[in-house]
């Protein structure tokens, strides 16, 4: 490979890099606007009827599962319990679809 090849492929990596530095330097700016607009309140200072079922075990156990998933300890600001209808119907359809059925051919 020539000198010229690879000045060239170093300058596209360091152009490449600093749009990526551009991109996070944007996301950060949008990120503290918006908690400029909602400020975080501790979890421990909720008053919510389900911030105060939610056990310090299982504040750890999802915050453990986030670490695990992303890779870096994860900041948790709030933790809410949905219970829906639709998500019961959803995990019933994946459960059934799961199943291979025998078809029978006449």
């Amino acid at each position: 490979m020539s000198k010229k090849s690879e000045t060239v492929k170093l300058q596209q990596v360091l152009d490449a890099v600093e749009a990526l530095r551009a991109e996070v330097n944007g996301l950060n700016q949008r990120l503290a606007a918006l908690e400029a607009v909602t400020p975080a309140v501790p979890l421990t200072m909720r008053t919510s009827a389900s911030a105060e079922q939610l056990s310090e075990e299982l504040v750890l156990t999802i915050s453990a599962a986030i670490a695990a998933y992303l890779g870096v300890k994860p900041h948790i600001r709030q933790i809410r319990l949905l219970g829906s209808a639709s998500w019961a119907q959803h995990g019933r359809a994946t459960i059934q679809a799961s199943h291979a059925l025998a078809v029978q051919h006449g």
